[in-house]
């Protein structure tokens, strides 16, 4: 590779970095005077996502006011099972992107009535780490691990938990059936984030969906205590 391909990539990435964080910080301020809290989802494939969504849109019901976005490479089959417990769903298609940025986040807004809305969840894709980098707007991110995906993917994954706002831990329902070693989850998490909450449920049994909604309403009544990416 040449010198000059080496000198100039390094300015262009940033250039994208910094032209995602100026949208990501004018929707973060625009949600913040509308008293919606932006929660930004992220886990692997296969983690449950979806289906604690669903859990929780469910849970929601007559409590909160919310709004999804939900981001997959493709198929609306997602969104097409939230919009079932939830009148404003929006599904981003990325192609072959990895991760939502703020830019979709953006535009997706502009499907959604914001003056009906006090929550917004964002399902990014399905991967724990490109997702990490991007500042969408958001007030919290919210890491998703499962019992099923064993118990070394928090080490596996620094970035997510030193991210995180708080962290679920999903599928504990299957606990009896899977080899999940949870002391040696929650020393490799403490290791990398001490204060992070983790929080364990199932969107099938819905253990620990109310700790989960306590943790939402906490973070309302607080302002959200907005997290953009350093």
């Amino acid at each position: 590779m040449s010198e000059s391909v080496r000198t100039t990539r390094v300015p262009v990435v940033e250039r994208v970095l910094e032209v995602n964080d100026q949208l990501a910080a004018t929707t973060r301020a625009d949600l913040e005077r509308r008293g919606i809290l932006a929660v930004d989802i992220i886990g692997a494939p296969g983690s449950g996502k979806t289906a604690l969504l669903e859990a929780t849109l469910r849970a929601l019901k007559g409590r909160r006011h919310p709004a999804v976005l939900v981001g997959d490479l493709a198929t609306r089959r997602d969104g097409d099972r939230l919009a079932r417990w939830c009148d404003q769903v929006v599904q981003i298609s990325t192609g072959q992107g990895c991760h939502l940025d703020a830019g979709q986040i953006r535009d997706a807004l502009m499907q959604v009535d914001l003056s009906e809305v006090d929550l917004l969840l964002i399902e990014n894709v399905g991967n724990l780490i490109c997702p990490v980098g991007f500042d969408l707007g958001q007030a919290a991110k919210v890491g998703v691990f499962a019992v099923t995906d064993g118990d070394d993917k928090a080490a596996k994954h620094p970035y997510l938990v030193q991210a995180a706002d708080v962290l679920l831990l999903n599928k504990i329902d299957l606990l009896p059936y899977v080899s999940f070693d949870g002391p040696l989850f929650q020393a490799d998490v403490r290791l990398l984030n001490p204060t992070v909450p983790i929080l364990e449920v199932s969107s099938t049994t819905g253990a620990g969906l109310d700790a989960w909604l306590d943790w939402l309403d906490r973070k309302s009544a607080d302002g959200g205590a907005s997290t953009p990416i350093a």
